[in-house]
């Protein structure tokens, strides 16, 4: 129970305790959220899911598919469930970056 300096009992109308309530759900909500997509890294690497790299790299799951059958992207099949080193991305990304011509 929440009281006040004149020993009355705050209610959740009034607007300290309606104020930090709402302020809580609010934090909670990206706590939520945050917690939902933090993946942490495994001795130093992050690894990603298909949905992930399809995304990032704009392609869709069958492409993936087809550059994993053609040992185009490094990846690890772990009990059924394929995930993607980061720095291996990064890095055949960086090995195929053509630069614009001048």
């Amino acid at each position: 129970m929440m009281m006040n300096e004149n020993n009355e009992v705050f209610t959740m109308e009034d607007e300290p305790l309606a104020t930090l309530v709402q302020n809580m759900r609010k934090g909670s909500k990206w706590l939520s959220a945050f917690l939902e997509s933090y993946r942490p890294p495994l001795d130093g690497e992050r690894y990603l899911t298909d949905r992930e790299v399809a995304e990032l790299l704009r392609v869709s799951r069958r492409t993936l598919q087809e550059y994993r059958n053609n040992r185009v992207l490094p990846f690890i099949l772990l009990g059924g469930k394929v995930l993607y080193p980061e720095s291996g991305l990064r890095e055949l990304l960086e090995a195929n970056y053509r630069k614009p011509m001048e």
